[in-house]
């Protein structure tokens, strides 16, 4: 069969890979467990659970997206019947990241094996288990042909971005992206490139404090804090700024316990560079909460910092991990000397029961998406598109829009014998004033 042309076969190629990884879903769920942790609700929840989702949403719906698709044709051309085709890029390299080693893996793979594509899928090294799952998965679905799954580090990345490709789809750090931008340069090779960045939260007065507390705590601490779209820091009004912190530290323990160490529900930091890293962030901060680490397990609490100076380490780059910034302001200009200071993010967060407060501070800045009172749910919402602006990335992805993401949308215009208008043919002496007023009376 031709994988490129037939939708039945990459339908069924689809249906085996979901039929694959629900038989497999508690050995990715224990892998995950393994590589660093991951409690076994946040596995299913940003993980099996959303990669089960995109499938059977997938399925569901290859056949329209792939369908030619009819537009008006131009007065220009007629008469004439324009379509655009969606056709397959050809060969494509997905690099996917530690955080969500499995998801950000197989849902590009998904979207790009809907859209007709061979691919070749380079998991993570930092998280060993599931990279294991993840080629035990692809060898078992796919014919080598079409999919294959790659392991390796570094070099084992660097060869293969070395390699001509039709289209890179990469998920990681702004440095790398930085490199595999490079690289895609090289052979003018499209990319998308899913980065991140110190994502805003700000809090005003009219906010629902307690609701707030508990959404950032789930969102700040999902996953220890590893999360691209995870709120960096809080920008709280100076007025409620105290009592929004006794919330934060109450729904902490509520949700992990006096002792997040013991926690069943607290994951890990991913390895020892990153560990040290975290530690030093807290180094000269006033702690407010938290600050307890241990390298035995790469364990950090949730931390809360309070103000920390903006030239300071912690908020020079994404923290990326269990600390969580407490910033007060005035004013709105306040919120934008802060802001203003880093690149535009991948998400932005407002808690606000003033709606023109709310929609005008969403409407004054860039960043890639966000949520008006909560934090990372657009992330779940097929029919809205994820991705970066700036050096938070570029390109989106998700539902439709991965499969249009990993399709060339090709243009055709069929034209009709029947009728041929001479006016186009040189020569064109004495045509000019005709022209212009057909193309007047077509503008």
């Amino acid at each position: 069969m031709n994988f490129k042309t037939d939708i039945d076969y990459r339908k069924q190629s689809l249906r085996k890979l979901l039929t694959v990884v629900e038989s497999n879903e508690k050995k990715i769920i224990r892998a995950l467990y393994d590589d660093f942790k991951k409690p076994a609700f946040e596995s299913i929840l940003s993980e099996t659970g959303f990669v089960l989702s995109e499938l059977q949403h997938t399925l569901k719906n290859i056949e329209r997206w792939a369908k030619p698709k009819k537009v008006l044709p131009s007065l220009l051309n007629f008469p004439s019947s324009d379509t655009i085709y969606k056709e397959p890029y050809g060969k494509v390299l997905i690099i996917a990241p530690w955080n969500y080693p499995f998801q950000l893996a197989l849902c590009p793979l998904i979207a790009a094996v809907a859209a007709g594509n061979q691919v070749v899928v380079k998991p993570s090294e930092l998280t060993p288990h599931t990279s294991k799952m993840i080629a035990q998965i692809i060898a078992e679905t796919f014919d080598r042909e079409h999919v294959t799954c790659v392991e390796g580090g570094a070099e084992k990345a660097t060869e293969l971005l070395a390699q001509p490709w039709d289209y890179l789809f990469f998920t990681g750090s702004v440095a790398v992206g930085k490199i595999v931008a490079k690289a895609a340069a090289t052979h003018l090779t499209p990319v998308t490139l899913e980065l991140g960045g110190k994502n805003p939260c700000i809090i005003d007065q009219s906010a629902d404090l307690t609701l707030a507390a508990k959404r950032i705590v789930w969102g700040k601490f999902f996953n220890a804090g590893q999360t691209c779209i995870a709120p960096d820091y809080l920008l709280v009004h100076q007025n409620i700024k105290s009592d929004l912190i006794h919330l934060i530290k109450k729904e902490i323990v509520k949700a992990y316990g006096e002792n997040q160490e013991v926690s069943p529900d607290f994951a890990r930091i991913i390895n020892a560079k990153n560990w040290k890293r975290q530690v030093s962030l807290l180094q000269d901060q006033t702690i407010l909460f938290g600050g307890k680490n241990s390298e035995t397990d790469f364990f950090i609490a949730p931390t809360l910092i309070d103000e920390p100076k903006l030239d300071s380490l912690l908020m020079q780059e994404e923290i990326f991990g269990p600390i969580l910034p407490v910033l007060s302001y005035q004013n709105e200009e306040d919120i934008r000397k802060v802001i203003s200071r880093y690149a535009k993010p991948l998400a932005f967060y407002v808690f606000s029961n003033n709606e023109k407060f709310a929609k005008k501070t969403m409407a004054s800045y860039e960043f890639g998406g966000g949520c008006w009172n909560d934090t990372m749910i657009h992330f779940a919402n097929k029919r809205l598109p994820f991705g970066g602006v700036g050096q938070s990335g570029m390109g989106a992805y998700h539902g439709r829009l991965g499969f249009d993401t990993f399709s060339h949308q090709k243009a055709v215009v069929r034209k009709a014998n029947w009728l041929d208008i001479p006016i186009r043919y040189a020569p064109y002496q004495g045509k000019e004033k005709f022209l212009k007023k057909i193309l007047n009376w077509l503008s």
